[in-house]
């Protein structure tokens, strides 16, 4: 299995010079040091993968171990493209991957590695009220994801930025990546792997521990109060 982190975007919103994953936080960790210690608790160093684009060579030079793919369009492209790239690299075998920007407890970890051994495909939810800017989710009747995207009416949570695609489910995955839009978000090749592919997804909810995506002043602010 390998482990992918998206941080080959600019973040504009955060309106900081530097790539997200090298933020620091106020306990003098950068997010992406706080995710690669949390990852290590669990995992090899060495099965780790860092999408870059952004001022590449900053974080390239945090982390000398690390594999890295460069997304070369990363200012013209989203998370579908940035994903596809490592997929299209890793696809006989299941794909945990991380947003650059999200901090989260390494109980979380603990929490999904049993579904990784099983190799079922899975997002990470929490059940919170979530506003415009999250991606929202829906389950069908299974109990599976339904819908998965910014656009979603009436979703009873929001999906956190980590993430799994199985060894079985992964071709399907790559297909509707390649199918997504330059600027597609890659929720939505999942959403259309579930629609047209017919994979399942199975939301692993972890509201009871602490994570969250770092895109705007006030969410770094929160994430300084609660880590």
């Amino acid at each position: 299995m390998k482990i992918v982190i998206l941080a080959a975007g600019i973040g504009s919103r955060l309106e900081n010079p530097l790539p997200k994953p090298l933020i620091r936080l106020t306990n003098n960790k950068t997010i992406l040091v706080q995710q690669i210690e949390n990852i290590t608790t669990f995992f090899s160093i060495h099965d780790i993968v860092l999408i870059v684009g952004f001022k590449k060579d900053l974080i390239m030079e945090s982390f000398p171990e690390l594999i890295y793919i460069y997304n070369q369009n990363f200012d013209q492209t989203n998370t579908s493209k940035s994903l596809l790239k490592a997929l299209q690299k890793y696809s006989h075998e299941g794909v945990l991957w991380f947003n650059g920007d999200v901090v989260f407890e390494t109980n979380i970890l603990k929490t999904i590695l049993p579904y990784i051994k099983q190799d079922i495909s899975f997002v990470c939810v929490n059940t919170a009220k979530v506003g415009e800017e999250e991606i929202k989710y829906t389950l069908n009747k299974s109990g599976y994801i339904k819908e998965l995207s910014k656009q979603v009416k009436n979703g009873i949570g929001e999906a956190l930025g980590i993430n799994f695609i199985s060894s079985k489910d992964i071709k399907i995955l790559i297909h509707y990546l390649e199918e997504c839009d330059a600027q597609d978000y890659f929720e939505k090749g999942i959403e259309l792997a579930i629609e047209q592919g017919g994979i399942d997804v199975k939301p692993i909810d972890i509201s009871e521990f602490k994570c969250m995506e770092i895109d705007f002043e006030e969410d770094l602010q929160k994430a300084n109060e609660i880590f």
